[in-house]
């Protein structure tokens, strides 16, 4: 059996998706094959594979960091979040139930065999498996049925690292809390922690990391640096800029501002992170009809609740900026739930179960949603460019006979809709739509030509490698890889007075 790793985080977004990334990426540049492992991962932002499993978009930004193929195995559970407190399951990439949080419990056991039956696949194909935790290993409230955290660790007799976010203030508490509150076969796993985002000197956090060995028998294993950039394909909208900075001077003498909407729902955003990658536009998202004033694209994007995320539009006013936006000729671009939003009319027995609501109206499209999802990795050619991308969805929308194609979707003017996420991955696709908007918009905007997204998110990767190789005690994370954690780790109360369940 190879060696694994289990990245915990004290919270959600301490930085465990990145950290898994670096330390992946650290060990494909060591010659070693390397994949990644997330249990159970909670995210509406997700990819489709090259087989068409669904999986969540960090661990195929993982599986990049290696440098494999991502595939179902690497995120055997998926939830989903939509309306009314419940959540989609994706096992193994195809989605099988709709749960609340409170049904979907007694499934649990079940899963954990499926979850153990892909990683002990993994670790039979793969030198090392890099497992990532979920939110905190101390959710005490759920420990009895947890898959994601410590009970894989348990289960898997899987060393564990934690990784606090020292930008949030309180670490040292929060790391010895996450600990304490263990009970002793989860503690015994503990191998050591990971400071994350710190920005200074660290010799000045140097106290702080002797008292915290001193109290935990368990050393802080490195001390990583905050670097602007690195977050790559985050899980949650939570950990997406209101304002995300040009990546550079225009080329011509305008930049193009884009604003999102940002939909409650939202999903797959990492659509945009390729235009905010070209030099000379501004992404911002926006929750008010203002935030749509200046902007030279409104983008529309994916949700997992088209209908419920259409009524917010309207209620918060943006729908009427929209609309208002569409009849003054500015360029409007729909992505997947947003695109469906464009239509007529929306039929929904699926997902929101509705029925028949009507849409903004402004492509000649109607929507109706199946229970079959499409799963996707479509192949085509707008704006005299070539596209790959990927597509996730229940809704249907059936376009007029004699409207202008765009994506598998519809173009009406200067409005725009397409089911396909990651279409604006492909360079030379992104340069002529934006070269487009720019013209739309009377802007005085060019493209650099050169720009390479992907050559972009792999330098990202390389960053994240080099945070770890720079700034980690590799030599202690190859001990726990490779020997799993040390025997005479000491028990830290009160969870030392649990006893074993």
């Amino acid at each position: 059996m190879s060696g694994a790793l289990l990245v915990a985080g004290t919270t959600s977004d301490a930085g465990k998706s990145v950290v898994t990334a670096g330390i992946c990426r650290w060990l494909v540049r060591q010659g070693v094959s390397v994949a990644p492992f997330k249990a159970q991962n909670m995210s509406n932002n997700s990819m489709v594979t090259a087989d068409g499993a669904e999986i969540g978009r960090a661990q195929v930004m993982q599986a990049a960091a290696a440098r494999v193929e991502p595939e179902a195995a690497m995120n055997p559970v998926l939830l989903k979040p939509g309306g009314d407190n419940s959540s989609q399951v994706v096992v193994l990439g195809k989605p099988v139930a709709e749960v609340t949080a409170l049904s979907y419990r007694p499934m649990k056991a079940a899963l954990l065999e499926q979850v153990l039956d892909c990683l002990a696949d993994l670790r039979s194909r793969f030198d090392v498996v890099v497992c990532e935790g979920a939110g905190s290993p101390t959710e005490i409230n759920l420990r009895a049925d947890d898959i994601a955290n410590m009970g894989l660790a348990t289960a898997a007799r899987l060393p564990v690292v934690v990784v606090g976010d020292i930008d949030r203030g309180g670490v040292f508490p929060a790391l010895y809390g996450t600990v304490a509150l263990m009970p002793p076969e989860d503690q015994r796993l503990v191998t050591g922690f990971l400071i994350n985002k710190f920005r200074g000197d660290v010799r000045l956090l140097t106290p702080g990391l002797e008292r915290l060995r001193e109290l935990t028998g368990r050393s802080v294993l490195g001390v990583l640096p905050w670097l602007s950039g690195l977050e790559l394909d985050v899980e949650d909208s939570l950990g997406i800029a209101d304002w995300t900075p040009a990546a550079g001077q225009p080329r011509g003498e305008d930049v193009l501002r884009v604003s999102v909407v940002r939909l409650p729902r939202l999903s797959n955003f990492t659509d945009l992170d390729a235009l905010a990658a070209e030099p000379g536009v501004l992404v911002r998202y926006a929750t008010r009809p203002e935030e749509l004033a200046d902007a030279d694209l409104v983008v529309l994007p994916g949700t997992r609740a088209t209908v419920a995320d259409l009524a917010w539009l309207r209620e918060s006013g943006l729908a009427d900026a929209v609309l208002r936006r569409a009849a003054a000729g500015g360029a409007l671009l729909g992505i997947c739930g947003g695109h469906q939003m464009l239509a007529r009319t929306i039929t929904d027995d699926v997902e929101s179960r509705t029925g028949t609501v009507p849409g903004l109206g402004l492509l000649p499209a109607d929507v109706r949603f199946a229970r079959e999802k499409t799963l996707g990795r479509p192949v085509g050619e707008a704006l005299g460019a070539r596209v790959q991308a990927y597509e996730i969805h229940h809704g249907i929308v059936c376009v007029d006979d004699g409207t202008e194609p765009f994506l598998d979707g519809a173009r009406s003017g200067s409005t725009f809709g397409t089911a396909w996420h990651g279409a604006l991955e492909n360079d030379g696709f992104r340069r002529a739509f934006l070269t487009e908007v720019a013209r739309i918009s009377g802007r005085r905007f060019a493209v650099v030509p050169d720009t390479d997204f992907a050559a972009v998110r792999e330098a990202r990767l390389d960053r994240l490698g080099d945070l770890v190789a720079d700034h980690a005690d590799t030599d202690a994370l190859w001990r726990a890889i490779e020997a799993g954690p040390p025997t005479d780790l000491p028990l830290l109360p009160p969870g030392s007075g649990f006893g074993a369940r």
